[in-house]
C-alpha cells in the first residue's frame, strides 16, 4: 500500500470516484443535511455547513453558553430562512457533532463552506460568528482566536477579518478593564 492510499490521497478507479460528491463530505455535515431533507439539497449542506461553523466557535471555550445557542438558533432562523423548530434541530445537531467531532471535523467543514460560499456570504458568516460569540456580552480570547482560524480557512484577508471585528469591539475581553476586586 502507498504512504498516498494510506492518507487517502491517492488517484480512485473511475468507478469508484463516479460514485462519491465532488466536495469533501463530512460525517457531520451529512448528518446535519438529513434533517434538512425537505430542502434543496445544495442550500441544506449551506445551512449544514453554517451552523456547524456557529457552533465551532460557541464551543472554541470548551462551554456553550445558552445565550451562544439562542443567539445560533436566532441567526439560523433568520439567515437559513428555517422554521424555528427546524433551526432547534440543525443547531443541536451542530452543538452535538462539534462537542464531539470538533477537532477533527472543524477544518474539513470550514473548508466545504468556503467552496460553496461567496466572498459577501464569507464576510456574513465572520459577522455571525462574532455575534454568537457576543451573546454573552464577552467575546473569550479564544473565541477570537477561533473566529480568527476561520477568517484564514475562509482565505479572507486580514483586513476583512479586522473590519469585521472592529464591529464588535466593546465585547473583546482582551480590551476590557479588568474589574477591581470588591472589598
Amino acid at each position: 500500500m502507498s504512504i498516498w492510499k494510506f492518507l487517502g490521497l491517492a488517484q480512485e478507479p473511475e468507478t469508484e470516484s463516479a460514485q462519491k460528491p465532488a466536495s469533501a463530505e463530512t460525517e457531520t455535515v451529512r448528518k446535519i443535511v438529513a434533517a434538512l431533507d425537505r430542502m434543496e439539497p445544495a442550500r441544506a449542506r449551506y445551512i449544514a455547513v453554517f451552523a456547524y461553523n456557529l457552533s465551532r466557535v460557541a464551543h472554541a471555550d470548551l462551554h456553550i453558553s445558552p445565550e451562544e445557542t439562542r443567539a445560533m438558533e436566532r441567526i439560523v432562523v433568520e439567515d437559513g430562512g428555517l422554521p424555528e423548530e427546524q433551526a432547534l434541530i440543525v443547531v443541536q445537531m451542530a452543538k452535538t457533532q462539534s462537542r464531539l467531532f470538533g477537532g477533527t471535523e472543524n477544518f474539513l467543514v470550514t473548508r466545504e463552506f468556503n467552496q460553496l460560499a461567496t466572498h459577501q456570504q464569507k464576510i456574513a458568516l465572520l459577522h455571525c460568528l462574532f455575534a454568537v460569540s457576543a451573546a454573552d456580552l464577552s467575546i473569550s480570547t479564544k473565541e477570537d482566536n477561533e473566529i480568527r482560524k476561520i477568517s484564514k480557512e475562509l482565505l479572507l484577508t486580514h483586513d476583512d477579518f479586522i473590519a469585521v471585528r472592529s464591529a464588535y469591539r466593546e465585547h473583546l475581553a482582551v480590551l476590557k478593564k479588568p474589574q477591581k476586586p470588591q472589598r
